[in-house]
């Protein structure tokens, strides 16, 4: 069972960047593909970005490309989201999953799940 753990998130004023970490228990977390999904309030949950295990493969949605960048360090057993020029949008509970076995962009996929991290951007 890989326990997936969020860091990072929390109050920031609007064009400012923030960088969510995903720390994994299990080391076979390493050869799993691990996705960001971000929940804002009254929203349906939505898909940020995926990276593959070796991290040579990332998708991303539309609405995040140039702003937002996912990567990872096997190593540390972690996957980062580096999120930039925040907007109040962005406002949501963003949360990891990892061993997607089917597609990357759907939710139900996913077999672990972190217990996500706030990111509240002000204006």
């Amino acid at each position: 069972q890989v326990q997936l753990v969020e860091s990072g998130g929390g109050l920031v004023q609007v064009g400012g960047s923030l960088r969510l970490s995903c720390a994994a228990s299990e080391r076979t977390f390493s050869s799993e593909a691990v996705g960001w999904f971000r929940q804002g309030p009254g929203k349906e949950r939505e898909f940020i970005a995926v990276i593959s295990w070796s991290g040579s493969v990332t998708f991303y949605a539309d609405s995040m490309k140039g702003r937002f960048t996912v990567s990872r360090d096997n190593a540390k057993n972690t996957v980062y989201l580096q999120m930039n020029s925040l907007k109040p949008d962005d406002t949501a509970v963003y949360t990891c999953a990892a061993a997607p076995s089917g597609s990357w962009r759907d939710p139900v996929s996913y077999e672990y799940w972190g217990q996500g991290t706030q990111v509240t951007v002000s204006s």
